[in-house]
């Protein structure tokens, strides 16, 4: 990861998190998605925020430090080692981590973006966790990342979305999309942010 990130600001690690744990997420996202617990992901942030169809469909439920379940921490206490590991080569000043489960229903997409808001600093690394056991070539809801920071129309990547892979790159640097899913896709998406 440090290697990859010194590098190119950003990495991709296939099979990062323990299936048994990976596993316990995407049944807790789906349970939660199936009971309604999402609700439809904004454009913007605060009193700008804003429900873009034309530029995201997917639906978020935040992780809330009061509801916490021990899956949900290991993987939390791994982001914590990560953090700290960044914070040590890179000189960041990640403070803290933000996220929420994430999940594309059928059709679902989000048009290229960066993940900083503008003019703030808050969100300074993004951390992607894919939770879909079955997915299949075919399947839709990749991962588009251009890879050169800045650029929006250079080269890029296609990430599929396979369970425990882990994506992470420096938010407001890399422009991303999520293509079309062609079947309920889901992941936890978050930021290491600095101070606020």
């Amino acid at each position: 990861m440090i290697d990859d990130i010194q590098r190119s600001g950003w990495c991709v690690l296939p099979d990062f998190m323990d299936r048994e744990v990976a596993g316990a997420l995407s049944a807790e996202s789906l349970s939660a998605w199936e009971e309604g617990e999402f609700r439809r992901a904004g454009v913007g942030r605060g009193k700008d925020l804003v429900i873009r169809e034309d530029v995201r469909t997917d639906h978020v439920s935040w992780l809330r430090d009061e509801n916490i379940t021990l899956c949900q921490q290991k993987y939390l206490d791994t982001l914590e080692e990560i953090r700290l590991v960044l914070n040590q080569n890179f000189f960041l000043g990640l403070m803290d981590f933000e996220g929420h489960f994430a999940v594309y229903p059928k059709g679902g997409f989000y048009k290229p973006h960066l993940d900083r808001h503008r003019n703030s600093m808050d969100r300074l690394v993004t951390v992607i966790l894919y939770l879909n056991p079955e997915w299949q070539p075919g399947d839709g809801g990749e991962l588009k990342l251009w890879t050169n920071p800045g650029d929006q129309d250079g080269e890029f990547v296609i990430i599929e979305p396979r369970m425990g892979t882990l994506v992470c790159f420096i938010a407001g640097d890399h422009w991303h999309e999520v293509l079309p899913a062609k079947k309920t896709r889901a992941s936890i998406t978050g930021w290491f942010r600095g101070r606020v």
